[in-house]
């Protein structure tokens, strides 16, 4: 009896069983962890200052950034200029405030000033210039502290008039003799600005000049109406020689004053010669009379 034969499976099946098999060899796709959420950025702080001062703006409006960021005031000596600070409270508490000048002529309604939130406050102020001031500008603040913040508001003050230079050197004399020879000098502002004067000390003898030199000491700046004695010491002056010293004062704008003083280091020497020329001239006069005498006898 032959073998049973096994049937061949059809052409359709063997597809079929392939791709189940296929899909099985596929390795399915790992799950994935979350994702954690980006980070959000954090909110920009807020870079308004928590309240303002500067110069009150014109009307009743509030003080915007097209508004006077300084003062600015000018008048005569002896007027008095008005103007305004306004503090800003834009908050919602309650804020107080110290309010201070830089300069005695700043003078302030009130040194404290309690702003409610969300409002300002107008603080009038006045300058006083003081009678007989120099013309020129000066610069001054006004100072407002509180809740940990300080704001310097800058002012500048400008007094009118006529400026004028006006210098003169005093009292020149010479104390002292030799290696202690020391020259004295007084300086003088006489006009109405500040000056820089230049000094220079020039000594003439009877055999020609026996010094020149700038002047060590001189200040800086010397204020309208503002006097200084000055001294200088002259080691090598002579000792035998007269002397006419004269002390020259120069400023950068040309304005000059000059004085003199005259130096004798033996005081006794200038009679002594004067005596001798006396006697020398008695003598040759008694020698003429006599001469004369004989040749008429």
């Amino acid at each position: 009896m032959p073998p049973p034969t096994i049937p061949k499976p059809s052409r359709a099946r063997a597809a079929a069983l392939l791709c189940a098999a296929s899909v099985l060899a596929v390795p399915t796709p790992t799950a994935q962890a979350p994702t954690a959420p980006a980070p959000t950025a954090p909110a920009p702080a807020d870079s308004r200052p928590s309240w303002t001062a500067a110069p009150a703006p014109g009307g009743r409006k509030a003080p915007t950034a097209e508004d006077r960021s300084s003062f600015y005031l000018e008048g005569a000596p002896g007027s008095v200029l008005e103007d305004k600070l306004t503090v800003v409270n834009p908050g919602d508490r309650r804020l107080t405030v110290e309010l201070s000048g830089s300069d005695p002529w700043i003078s302030l309604a009130a040194g404290r000033v309690s702003v409610p939130p969300r409002t300002r406050a107008d603080v009038p102020l006045t300058v006083t210039v003081p009678a007989g001031t120099a013309p020129g500008d000066r610069s001054a603040a006004v100072t407002a502290s509180g809740d940990g913040r300080r704001v310097r508001v800058p002012m500048a003050v400008r007094v009118a008039g006529t400026a004028f230079a006006a210098l003169s050197v005093e009292h020149v004399r010479v104390s002292g003799t030799g290696r202690d020879a020391v020259i004295h000098y007084a300086l003088v502002n006489r006009g109405n600005i500040a000056l820089a004067p230049r000094l220079t000390i020039r000594a003439e003898g009877l055999f020609g000049q026996v010094l020149r030199r700038e002047a060590a000491g001189v200040p800086a700046a010397l204020a309208p109406g503002e006097s200084v004695r000055l001294a200088e010491r002259w080691p090598e002056a002579p000792r035998l020689d007269r002397v006419a010293v004269r002390v020259t004062a120069t400023t950068p704008d040309g304005t000059r004053a000059a004085a003199s003083g005259a130096y004798t280091p033996l005081p006794w020497l200038g009679p002594a010669l004067a005596g001798a020329a006396g006697l020398v001239a008695a003598g040759a006069a008694v020698r003429l009379v006599r001469r004369r005498r004989a040749v008429r006898s």
